[in-house]
């Protein structure tokens, strides 16, 4: 997808068949499983299931075209691999025009292996890039919490794992309690991350 496109609701003309749009739109939600690099498209796209219009579709058409130039894209998974357990959070503030709602991805690295992988578009407005980037590692680190425990079950003992955010009041933010008068905007469910940053389990690195 352009990056420099910015999609909406209103801009040209509605589309008179839709269900052609949704039909595709359903099926490339099904690819997202063995494709990550269309997560982040299909998101964005699957947003204008209601009322898709024809720029919508002009992303869909030129998403399909990618597809077919590089059918060989995909996940390997290596027999030779590390165990250690990294992640990698974002979240493009107010990215939606309409909305103004923040978008967050993030991904989880097992080794060399990516193991999971998410973008969404936020509940909530976010005031504030810091904001905006702390409900993103809020929702990774649930994730990572799980898979530790998943892996416990194997028997594979991971002590603690590295997070990756390139937001540095974030960081700060999550790590030192003595910043929380500045944060009282953000809900208080999102501090959960700092019990698990302060235990070590969570060890975030810009």
């Amino acid at each position: 997808m352009n990056p420099n496109l910015k999609l909406n609701l209103h801009d040209r003309d509605l589309l008179p068949d839709p269900s052609v749009y949704k039909r595709l739109i359903g099926r490339l939600i099904y690819l997202t499983i063995s494709r990550p690099d269309i997560t982040f498209v299909v998101n964005r796209l699957s947003q204008y299931m209601k009322e898709p219009r024809v720029p919508h579709l002009n992303v869909v058409h030129h998403l399909l075209q990618y597809l077919k130039s590089a059918p060989g894209q995909g996940l390997f998974f290596p027999a030779q691999n590390s165990l250690k357990l990294t992640a990698f959070a974002d979240a493009d503030w107010a990215s939606c025009v309409d909305t103004r709602r923040s978008t967050f991805g993030f991904c989880v690295f097992l080794g060399n292996n990516l193991l999971s992988w998410r973008s969404k578009k936020q509940p909530t407005v976010s005031k504030s890039s810091t904001e905006a980037e702390y409900r993103a590692l809020s929702s990774v680190t649930s994730k990572l919490v799980w898979l530790r425990r998943l892996l416990l079950h194997f028997e594979i003992d991971i002590p603690s794992v590295m997070l990756f955010c390139d937001n540095k009041s974030t960081i700060s933010l999550a790590s030192n309690p003595a910043h929380h008068e500045r944060s009282k905007h953000i809900d208080i469910d999102y501090h959960s991350i700092r019990e698990f940053v302060q235990s070590k389990v969570i060890k975030l690195v810009h």
